[in-house]
């Protein structure tokens, strides 16, 4: 019986909730292009026992007006919900900041057939991420000029459910152009990415240490990041020796061996040196650097902490699959699970935990990077020629708490990981809080209802078949997703109209 009832009540809670704001609300006023918002205004009241501030979680009212936030009030809300006509009274539900997700790729112009802004941006707003920050690869051109930016945004247009940015590409055949780069930034990229090894886009090759360098005067005057794939491949581990018992490209083990922690760690040990430009009195101060999706957490982790501690301006990111999973449950031909860099073993997965818990790892981002399902060869479960990629950006908000409670994590470290950081990476001072002022991007849920990722669950995503996550019961389910006010996501119904705003950086 206490099993039933821990199940009703939530469901009971938010049957309550939303008649009152169904007998509260009047549907006639619309001061606002309602298409974009399941509610029918835009001056409005959020309450919840559980208020996500910098300040710590509490019961709290958030006022909502013209996109904005414009009051926050923490503690006893009861006569502020009888005084004001429009309010969503969530209970105990979580009210949260928005995620931002820094790393996803959508694919569009070029390759919408593997993801695209609409498909990506529903299933954004469906797991409570309000703002993403798009990668200039996978989609065909890659976005490396100023013209190939201008193609990426009208490809976007009116197809956005939430707020989109761009990453620009760093290359060698821009490096060297700092009028090339100039452009593109000043045409609104947050900053740059590059890879440190083969990307498998041809239009996106390699860099070394001299680009990067490069790259980071130019992004010293604009103040944004440089984002780094980490890995070098090196000569002495490029051809590794397999044994007959080790060589079955079907066994994970197998590609594990091709994508060595020493890649991780020679890249890292590049990148310390460069970092010594983003110091105070370097030749590329006010540069960042940001390491994207860290996997390995020995010796790559220790040369981190040596970077920071010696000044230089240097973030690192990883991805909720490699806090979920080891390599030791990956089955043999499931391709699903193949990213690079690769997933490694439990006792790494586990120091991952201890580095994000002990502020090593600054943020998380999803990394989500699907395909077409032909390019993740399922019938054959070949590791080492499938495409690889991790398909999660609907599920990362639950994933993270779903395989963090086991270390204890709180909300206010979720909004860290998620919100706050993310927004400072991506130059956004306007999100990733719950503060007076701040753009109105919140995300409402439950994290103690539990569900199954299985062929009946609601999935946005270009393909569903592709994630790896799944056949998995996750804890936390997303409610509703507002973005500058708008409420984009309700119980599984998007609004009518797709009115996310891109982000452009600004001079």
């Amino acid at each position: 019986m206490d099993l039933l009832k821990s199940k009703l009540l939530p469901v009971i809670a938010l049957l309550a909730s939303v008649l009152f704001l169904y007998f509260r609300t009047p549907s006639s006023k619309q001061s606002f292009d309602s298409d974009c918002s399941i509610l029918a205004h835009d001056h409005f009241w959020i309450v919840s026992n559980r208020v996500v501030t910098p300040r710590g979680v509490s019961p709290g009212a958030v006022e909502v007006k013209a996109g904005r936030i414009n009051t926050v009030k923490e503690g006893e809300y009861s006569q502020l919900v009888l005084q004001n006509e429009h309010v969503l009274d969530y209970g105990d539900a979580v009210v949260m900041p928005g995620l931002i997700d820094v790393h996803a790729h959508l694919d569009e112009p070029g390759r919408e057939k593997w993801e695209g802004f609409s498909t990506g941006t529903k299933a954004a707003a469906a797991g409570g991420i309000t703002t993403l920050i798009d990668m200039p690869l996978n989609s065909f051109p890659s976005t490396v000029s100023e013209e190939t930016l201008k193609l990426k945004i009208e490809a976007a247009k009116k197809k956005l459910y939430v707020d989109v940015g761009f990453w620009g590409g760093l290359v060698p055949e821009n490096a060297f152009d700092a009028s090339a780069l100039d452009k593109l930034l000043m045409a609104g990229a947050l900053g740059l990415k590059s890879f440190m090894c083969p990307s498998g886009i041809n239009d996106f090759p390699m860099t070394n240490s001299t680009h990067i360098k490069e790259g980071l005067k130019v992004l010293a005057k604009y103040k944004r990041p440089l984002l780094v794939h980490a890995e070098v491949v090196l000569e002495s581990e490029s051809n590794i020796e397999l044994s007959s018992d080790e060589s079955d490209p079907r066994s994970y083990t197998t590609y594990l061996k091709t994508r060595p922690p020493s890649w991780e760690e020679a890249a890292i040990r590049e990148l310390k040196d460069a970092s010594e430009e983003t110091r105070v009195g370097g030749n590329a101060e006010g540069a960042h650097l940001h390491i994207v999706h860290l996997a390995d957490s020995r010796t790559s982790l220790d040369l981190i902490k040596a970077t920071k501690s010696g000044g230089s301006s240097l973030t690192v990111e990883t991805c909720p699959h490699y806090l979920a999973f080891s390599a030791e449950e990956i089955p043999d031909g499931d391709t699903r699970f193949k990213c690079a860099p690769p997933i490694r073993d439990e006792a790494n997965r586990q120091s991952l935990w201890e580095a994000l818990l002990e502020g090593h790892i600054d943020m998380l981002s999803s990394d989500h990077s699907p395909s077409i399902p032909e390019l993740k060869l399922f019938d054959e479960g070949d590791f080492l020629r499938a495409w690889g990629g991790i398909s999660s950006l609907q599920f990362v908000l639950p994933i993270t708490w779903s395989y963090g409670k086991a270390y204890g994590i709180t909300l206010n470290q979720l909004a860290t990981w998620w919100s706050e950081r993310p927004a400072k990476l991506a130059g956004q001072a306007n999100k990733g809080a719950i503060r007076r002022e701040m753009d109105a991007d919140l995300v409402v849920w439950m994290p103690d209802v539990e569900f199954e990722l299985d062929e009946n669950y609601d999935i946005h995503h270009k393909h569903r078949n592709i994630s790896a996550y799944l056949g998995k019961r996750l804890s936390g389910k997303v409610l509703a997703t507002f973005v500058r006010g708008n409420l984009v996501y309700s119980e599984g119904k998007h609004a009518s109209a797709a009115c996310g705003a891109l982000i452009l950086a600004k001079q």
